[in-house]
């Protein structure tokens, strides 16, 4: 199972972890895995261009964690924010159609 965790600070998002295997195929083949990888990728890259230094996704095995600058303000934090509440919903919304394969929390 994919388990994806959304760490926050009253309304706003400051990282997100997502870990594991969805389990729905074998690996090479899981297009659910695929379509979370492509979601997380896509949210790292987005951020990176927003906010110029990049911002460090640390990677190990199937774990991917993401974490926003403290002193984040202004434009560069809503942009930031709406990436990352995209990502969550997206998520949510695979949650729903593959509640078996994959999590998704806010902690």
């Amino acid at each position: 199972m994919t388990r994806a965790s959304f760490a926050m600070d009253g309304s706003r998002i400051v990282s997100f972890t997502v870990e594991g295997h969805t389990g729905l195929a074998e690996a090479g083949e899981d297009i659910l895995c695929a379509a979370v990888t492509s979601a997380v990728r896509l949210t790292e890259c987005a951020v990176n261009d927003v906010l110029g230094p990049p911002v460090k996704a640390n990677q190990q095995d199937a774990s991917v964690t993401l974490k926003l600058p403290r002193n984040l303000a202004g434009e560069a934090d809503q942009v930031c924010q709406t990436l990352l509440a995209a990502l969550m919903v997206y998520l949510v919304q695979l949650q729903e159609e593959y509640p078996e394969h994959i999590n998704v929390m806010e902690v």
